[in-house]
């Protein structure tokens, strides 16, 4: 491995991004690090050193991530540690799989605004939710059409 890693700023701010929104802190750390990986992706020493974090870390970070699926630890005849990489689709895997929770998220809000007879303010705010996650739930199906549709144009013309 190379003294420098590549995309290093890129993929803290990445990671930074995706923990504003939720997403645990070092996971989302070590999957843009494996994003930014070589083709061979890292071994669990090499990501410790990329992030400057302790091997515990990178191993609960990598467990957790081995659960969503999104990455995998892929061992070679020809090398004595495994690496780890990223699994190609498993982004859009997981949008398109988190589908049915947006309805159910819906019907949840809709009871949190129908136990609103008095407040008005607070039961169109719970309409105005369960109406997102509803379009949400519409709309992600096809969105991952597209997405396929364009993946598999631009894998044409390549």
């Amino acid at each position: 491995m190379s003294d420098e890693h590549v995309g290093v700023d890129a993929a803290e701010s990445a990671a930074a991004a995706i923990t504003a929104v939720g997403f645990p802190r070092m996971p989302a750390r070590v999957m843009m690090a494996l994003i930014a990986a070589p083709s061979d992706g890292y071994t669990a020493s090499e990501i410790g050193e990329r992030l400057g974090v302790s091997a515990a870390a990178v191993s609960g970070a990598v467990r957790y991530l081995q659960t969503l699926h999104v990455i995998r630890k892929v061992s070679r005849p020809d090398q004595r540690l495994a690496h780890y990489e990223i699994i190609s689709d498993a982004w859009y895997g997981m949008m398109t799989s988190n589908s049915p929770v947006y309805d159910r998220l819906a019907g949840y809000i809709d009871e949190i605004g129908a136990a609103h007879t008095v407040d008005a303010a607070s039961r169109v705010r719970a309409e105005e939710m369960a109406e997102f996650f509803r379009f949400m739930s519409l709309r992600m199906p096809q969105l991952i059409d597209e997405w396929e549709t364009l993946r598999a144009e631009r894998r044409l013309g390549s």
